[in-house]
């Protein structure tokens, strides 16, 4: 989407034009706004991966919060969040009461989940992914490469430093030392494969698990990453 100013003439070269993107977010889903509690979890979470939350964007669900009767400090949810190295951008779901108090904090409310409202049994049924993305190329350290509605292919390494995210699978015919994300939208059905695996961090529609975490006997070895009741397995790409 581009947005065109009326005011602005041929010979006048626009100052800025705005244009629809898409990013890739993390979600906080808030059951309870205990700040203290939260902040034991964010601690117990950063304390796993140390670099992954750093400068995260971050979108607060409320879909599975009650108001309380005391109401919700969300200046102080946003402090606690910044404190830890996080950029609150927005809440989504939630009451109407929620959400006003989101926005009286300076926090926009962003458009609702496509689960909402939405039962748990389908909460795996995912529209079916499009096409894709292939890169014939190592991926060196600070790069990101990210392959919306389908799946990513590396036709290479994948260095440490460097995040390769996709909707759908990840495929590195190579060595796999940076961090992988598949099924970013929430398809669990997704899966990493790699040549090697060397991961700083895998993760699954969420679920993740950092290099300190993966044991020695699956380091080195080409492997699958799939979830299997809600946990990250990883196995051998080849029985």
């Amino acid at each position: 989407m581009l947005l065109h100013f009326p005011y602005q003439t041929d010979s006048e070269p626009p100052p800025f034009e705005l244009k629809g993107s898409l990013f890739t977010l993390t979600v906080l889903h808030l059951f309870q706004l205990d700040e203290a509690a939260i902040e034991r979890r964010l601690a117990e979470k950063i304390k796993q991966a140390p670099s992954f939350f750093d400068n995260t964007p971050v979108v607060i669900d409320l879909e599975g919060m009650v108001l309380p009767p005391e109401g919700v400090n969300f200046n102080g949810l946003y402090e606690l969040l910044r404190k830890h190295g996080m950029a609150p951008v927005g809440v989504r779901n939630g009451s109407p009461e929620l959400q006003a108090t989101a926005r009286l904090a300076g926090l926009p409310v962003l458009p609702e989940s496509r689960s909402s409202g939405v039962s748990k049994k389908s909460e795996r049924a995912e529209p079916a992914l499009a096409h894709a993305q292939i890169i014939d190329h190592p991926v060196r350290s600070g790069q990101q490469f990210y392959a919306p509605d389908g799946d990513l292919i590396v036709l290479g390494a994948v260095s440490a430093g460097a995040d390769v995210i996709a909707d759908g699978n990840v495929h590195v015919y190579g060595v796999l030392r940076g961090r992988a994300l598949a099924g970013i939208k929430g398809n669990a059905e997704t899966r990493i494969f790699c040549h090697s695996l060397e991961a700083a961090l895998i993760s699954i529609a969420g679920r993740y698990r950092v290099s300190e975490h993966i044991s020695p006997t699956d380091w080195g070895k080409a492997a699958q990453i799939r979830l299997m009741d809600d946990h990250l397995v990883i196995e051998p790409l080849i029985r």
